[in-house]
């Protein structure tokens, strides 16, 4: 496996894999790899002959400073991970590989950023878009693959890489989950013990709408409801927003009729965690 630092370097070694007639999956990750990422790992395996994981922790889409500084970094341990799951090269550039002195360009999507994620983190997808692009340019995947536990981001993306002809199939992975339901998350790391019980009450408040919808109900707003009234229950969580989207375009939903999704986003000591789940009704088809 190789372990590559700069972008030239990136993109020599998939312009000689390229040579040969060989298909790049790309797998863009912040590190602190975990059983979600080997997913992913595994399906750009199934898509390509050879797999890069990038592992970068990207200052531009934090919105808090002590955010970024605490970030885990186990670069090491990650390192071990992708050469266990056959990965053939790892991306690890350095903040100032991939922000040099003046750099002062911005990629940005506009109206799916705006809601979820984007309305309380300004800048965020701004950050995501930005380095997703420079990945793609060194990288220079046929194929990208993401988790669809970041849905907004995943959207993001694939109407970036729409927009701008970049020519890559980007692919959505299902969430993977702990046992207990937990999105595998990174973030999961940061909680506190008692943090780490309560944050089961997420995956609850999504079973919770999922449950409504199966009973008949329609109206977004009582659906909402049933989720938010779960994470109330619990009271070391803090709900950020919990919002009923079409799945495509983003756009709030007063009604789910057809397959809608359930974003969250939820507190729990000083760690924010997303997840979603697309609520089908009666007769509807699963996205």
């Amino acid at each position: 496996m190789d372990v590559l630092a700069e972008s030239r370097a990136m993109q020599a070694w998939s312009d000689r894999a390229r040579a040969r007639g060989e298909r790049i999956a790309l797998v863009p990750t912040m590190g602190a790899l975990h059983e979600g990422h080997l997913a992913l790992v595994a399906e750009a395996r199934r898509r390509a002959e050879r797999v890069v994981v990038s592992i970068f922790v990207n200052p531009m889409q934090f919105d808090r400073r002590e955010d970024f500084e605490r970030y885990p970094r186990p670069l090491g341990e990650d390192a071990e991970h992708c050469r266990r799951a056959g990965v053939d090269a790892v991306f690890a550039p350095a903040p100032a590989a991939m922000y040099p002195e003046g750099f002062q360009t911005a990629v940005q999507v506009a109206r799916l950023t705006a809601p979820l994620c984007g309305a309380v983190r300004p800048g965020h997808f701004a950050g995501v878009t930005t380095v997703v692009t420079k990945l793609f340019h060194a990288v220079r995947p046929d194929v990208a693959v993401f988790g669809e536990k970041d849905w907004q981001q995943l959207a993001v993306v694939r109407r970036m890489t729409a927009d701008l002809d970049f020519g890559i199939e980007v692919v959505g992975v299902p969430t993977i989950r702990e046992a207990d339901g937990v999105a595998v998350s990174s973030r999961n790391r940061l909680l506190a013990p008692a943090d780490r019980e309560a944050a089961r009450v997420v995956s609850r408040a999504l079973a919770a709408a999922a449950a409504a919808v199966a009973a008949g109900e329609r109206r977004a707003a009582a659906v909402v409801d049933a989720a938010t009234a779960e994470v109330a229950r619990e009271a070391r969580a803090r709900l950020e927003y919990a919002e009923l989207r079409d799945p495509a375009t983003l756009e709030e939903v007063t009604e789910v009729a057809v397959p809608t999704l359930l974003a969250l986003a939820v507190w729990l000591g000083g760690v924010r965690l997303i997840d979603n789940r697309v609520l089908v009704p009666e007769g509807g088809r699963d996205s």
